[in-house]
Order: C-alpha cells, then sequence, then structure tokens
C-alpha cells in the first residue's frame, strides 16, 4: 500500500477513534450504565477473586453482541464473578472501544473482528487477545427495491457501511472488488458509492432515499426491512459452512496476565450465558431486548427484533479460520498493511472452561502464541 494511503488510513482511524469517544462521553455511554441491581445482586458470603474490586466490561448495543447482553441482563457474569463487581460500558463503534481498552477504562470486551485487528497490529501485538468467541453471522445488504432489484443494480448505487474500515465496511468492499467494480477505500468513490454512516442513522437516510442500501449488522437490517428494504444477499452465503466471525471477546494483555482468574469467570460465564440462549431461544431474545431497552431507552418491536435474532449464530468458537480472511480482505481493499496475526488469539482459559463443561474445545488456526 502506498505510504500516503497508510498515513490517511491510520489518521482516519485516530479521528474515527476519537470522536466515538466524544460521544460516548457526552451521551453517558462509556461509564457505568443505568443501574441494575435486581440483576447484579453479590451472593451472600462471596468473595472477591484475586481481591479485585470490579472488572470493566465492554460491548455494543448490537443483538450480535447477545453473549453481553443476556450475560449481563440475566445475571450470569456478576453470579461467577462473586463479590468482584460487574461494571459494564456500552460502545457505537469498535475503534472507541479498543482506545477505551488501551486506556484501561475496560478490562475485557464483546467486538468485531476489524477493530480486533486493527487494534493488534497497531499495537505491534501488545495491547489485545481475542480470548473467545461469540456471534456468526448477522449481517445483510439491504435495498430500495424500487431501485435495485439485482445484485448487478448495485453498480452506480449508494450503499451505506457503519464505519471506514470497520468489518462490513471490508466485507462489502471486498465484495464490490469480487464483482469487478472499483471502489476508491478512502473516499468511497467509485463504481459504487459507499456512504459510511453509523448505525442509528442509516434507516434515516434509507427512508429519506439518501441512500439506496446498506450492508450492515443486525438488527439495523432488519429496521431497514421494515421500513421497506429487501435482503438482497445475506453475507453468510459467501462463507464456507455459511460461519465467519462477527464478535468476538478480548482484553488487555496486562489484565490477563495480573488476573487470569477473573478472565477465567468472565468466560465461564460467556459460555453458561451461550449455553442458557440456545436452551432458551425465545427468554433469551426478551431478556437481549430488555437489555437494549435499558441502554438505549428504547426496545426493538417484534418486526425488526424477530428476524435479526433468527439470523445470529451463538457461538463460543472465534471462528479463527474466518479473521484471517477478513484481515486479507482488508489488505485487498488497501485498508490495511498485511498484518502478521500470530499471537492475536489466546484461547488458553477458554478452551480450559469448555473441557470443564463438556463442550467441543476450539482452534486458533495457528494464529496462537507460540
Amino acid at each position: 500500500m502506498p505510504a500516503n494511503r497508510s498515513s490517511l488510513l491510520r489518521r482516519g482511524l485516530a479521528v474515527a477513534a476519537a470522536l466515538p469517544l466524544l460521544t460516548l462521553a457526552a451521551c453517558g455511554y462509556g461509564s457505568q450504565a443505568k443501574d441494575d441491581s435486581s440483576n447484579q445482586k453479590v451472593a451472600a458470603g462471596a468473595k472477591k477473586i484475586d481481591g479485585l474490586d470490579s472488572v470493566k466490561i465492554g460491548y455494543f448495543g448490537n443483538l450480535t453482541h447477545a453473549t453481553a447482553l443476556v450475560g449481563r441482563q440475566k445475571g450470569f457474569f456478576q453470579k461467577e464473578l462473586g463479590a468482584t463487581k460487574a461494571q459494564y460500558a456500552t460502545f457505537n463503534a469498535g475503534p472507541s472501544e479498543i482506545e477505551a481498552l488501551n486506556s484501561g477504562s475496560i478490562d475485557i470486551g464483546w467486538i468485531g473482528p476489524s477493530p480486533a485487528i486493527n487494534g493488534y497490529t497497531k499495537s505491534d501485538g501488545k495491547s489485545l487477545k481475542i480470548i473467545g468467541g461469540a456471534a456468526s453471522g448477522g449481517v445483510k445488504l439491504v435495498v430500495n427495491p424500487k431501485k435495485i432489484t439485482s445484485l448487478k443494480d448495485v453498480k452506480g448505487k449508494r450503499i451505506a457501511t457503519p464505519q471506514l474500515g470497520n468489518t462490513q465496511d471490508v466485507a462489502f468492499l471486498n465484495w464490490v472488488a469480487d464483482q469487478g467494480w472499483k471502489v476508491d477505500a478512502q473516499s468511497g468513490k467509485g463504481d459504487v458509492t459507499v456512504v459510511r454512516s453509523d448505525n442509528k442513522v442509516t434507516p434515516d437516510a434509507f427512508k429519506a432515499a439518501s441512500v439506496d442500501g446498506a450492508w450492515v449488522p443486525e438488527p439495523t437490517a432488519s429496521k431497514l426491512v421494515a421500513e421497506g428494504g429487501k435482503v438482497l444477499l445475506d453475507e453468510a452465503s459467501l462463507w464456507p459452512d455459511k460461519k465467519f466471525v462477527i464478535t468476538n471477546i478480548i482484553v488487555r494483555q496486562s489484565f490477563l496476565k495480573d488476573h487470569p482468574k477473573v478472565v477465567e469467570a468472565v468466560l465461564k460465564a460467556s459460555v453458561e450465558t451461550n449455553k442458557w440462549i440456545k436452551a432458551n431461544p425465545d427468554e433469551a431474545k426478551a431478556a437481549a431486548n430488555k437489555r437494549l431497552e435499558a441502554d438505549s431507552g428504547k426496545a426493538l418491536p417484534a418486526k425488526v427484533l424477530d428476524p435479526a435474532w433468527q439470523s445470529i449464530q451463538i457461538t463460543n468458537d472465534p471462528l479463527a479460520a474466518t479473521l484471517n480472511t477478513e484481515a486479507e480482505h482488508a489488505v485487498k481493499a488497501g485498508l490495511l498493511d498485511k498484518p502478521d496475526l500470530k499471537g492475536i488469539y489466546d484461547l488458553t482459559i477458554l478452551n480450559k472452561v469448555l473441557k470443564a463443561e463438556g463442550e467441543t474445545t476450539v482452534s486458533d488456526a495457528g494464529l496462537g502464541a507460540s
């Protein structure tokens, strides 16, 4: 990649990281969220793990972060943490969560693959580790059926993605390239115009016809369908076995080193949450929606919630091979120098938990620590 483009990307990512933080601070996100003492009670006689007062956990208000939503709402994390208090922060974008992790504002977080890759490579492999999986799927290309009736019709149209260099942006740029079309990744201009738009405002932009479609995660995709959009492509159809990583669990490396027992408790809670979600899908869906309402002030209507929930696969597997492929897509799009991802995973504790729970252990696809 040319030096000037690499420099532009670094500056762009830095700005993208800073601006959401200002927004988070202004609206109360990124700090202790609303009181939920009803499901955060510490059991009588419980002890702090490693003597630690609290662990700070970050996640997005997306259904693709269902494990974090449900685990918090149903009290799974606090149960495993004993008297070590689970504190939470919600985020709107990956760069702001990575910044919070780097600054110590959070210790552990649920996040998409692209920001995890960027955070790891920009720190020369020193900032974070991916320690578990959370979800696959839940990403769709939704279009205005009056303007786009086939995949070839996407050419010449305005398509929204959440953010420059984010997971869906990379996926869409890669798909565009596979069609033989040209787009400048930085400006978004070319045979297709890529409009970087926050997921919160994309439905309004779609309704106002300022964009013709969007490549977005759930529940935004189902919100667009509720506004008259049509699913033209489910990203899962582009992947082997229809599985690809959309959400992983990351941890600050220093926290992992200093507090492995706390990390183990969080991962055990994650595994227990995922097991409960699969056994109780309707109740889990309701719990996730209740958490979204508590965090954002608004629950999802059934016409959005039901299809969105159905398209997401909950998993403990980080689907490491697909993360490597997503990194290759970012390189092809000109958004990333070829990264060295060796060591980005440390699945030791997760596999210990899975083995103890009688669950199948998972692979790091050769990207674990040597």
